[in-house]
């Protein structure tokens, strides 16, 4: 058996390793793919020629090639059962908060609350895609991508549409505390999915490396309601809300045509 390392340099976070996997899912030869995100690298093991895998990833454009190829006798690769569990730990918490945030940022008329309940959704489409199509067919992990990416940038959209009206309309100003109160929470539910993901005797596999970037720019993004929450007090204005959540919009539609990579 063989085992080649690419460095993919476009290859930053698991709506990447989605991609590459299913765009080689099916290739015969291919016996494990070892995904290190951070490092942007990849290690395939397989058996025979390399250039059909090596064709398949240069045709999904992020900067693939290879940096390496030597034999190994290496058999056994490392069960994954433990990984799930943590993403499926991690994934909960962001759903719960998803619905938390929606709500409490409906209520409280905070376009932040909504725009980080959003990258909240966004995070748990990746993991869900990645968990709950494991076993399942090419054909049903593309159309969940699909659905999951065009939902989320109608979300986006409206939520863009949102702020314009408010921008532009008298001024409501949304209810600071709120936005203070349930973004600590949510920056405590984050950074407790960090310490559970550090504790892992994992952690130092791709999936865990790669949610725990994930999980470190959500704690940013729950600093920066934060944030927006005190300079709404400060300046008596919806404008610091308003920021952020376009902001946070910005980067929701961002994650969606990621996720729409998965789907083609």
């Amino acid at each position: 058996m063989d085992k080649t390392v690419f460095e993919i340099t476009k290859m930053d976070c698991p709506s990447e390793e989605n991609l590459i996997r299913m765009k080689v899912d099916g290739i015969s030869s291919i016996m494990n793919l070892d995904f290190d995100i951070p490092n942007r690298k990849l290690t395939v093991f397989h058996n025979g020629n390399i250039q059909q895998i090596e064709q398949a990833i240069l045709e999904l454009n992020l900067g693939g090639k290879i940096i390496s190829t030597e034999q190994t006798k290496q058999k056994h690769f490392k069960e994954n059962a433990n990984q799930k569990k943590l993403l499926w730990s991690v994934l909960a918490i962001n759903f719960i908060f998803f619905i938390v945030e929606i709500t409490t940022g409906l209520i409280s008329k905070s376009m932040g609350l909504v725009a980080d309940s959003l990258d909240m959704l966004a995070d748990s489409f990746v993991y869900g895609i990645s968990l709950l199509a494991v076993g399942g067919t090419l054909v049903r992990k593309k159309r969940i991508a699909k659905i999951a990416g065009i939902f989320q940038i109608l979300l986006a959209i409206i939520g863009f549409l949102e702020v314009l009206r408010r921008f532009f309309s008298a001024e409501v100003l949304p209810n600071f505390s709120t936005m203070i109160i349930v973004s600590v929470f949510a920056l405590i539910a984050n950074s407790l999915c960090l310490y559970i993901l550090q504790k892992s005797k994992s952690k130092e596999e791709a999936h865990i490396k790669a949610s725990m970037i994930f999980t470190s720019n959500d704690v940013v993004i729950n600093l920066g309601v934060i944030i927006a929450g005190v300079l709404v007090n400060w300046f008596s204005s919806n404008k610091p809300d308003l920021i952020i959540g376009t902001i946070v919009f910005i980067l929701v539609v961002q994650g969606a045509f990621r996720i729409l990579k998965l789907s083609k």
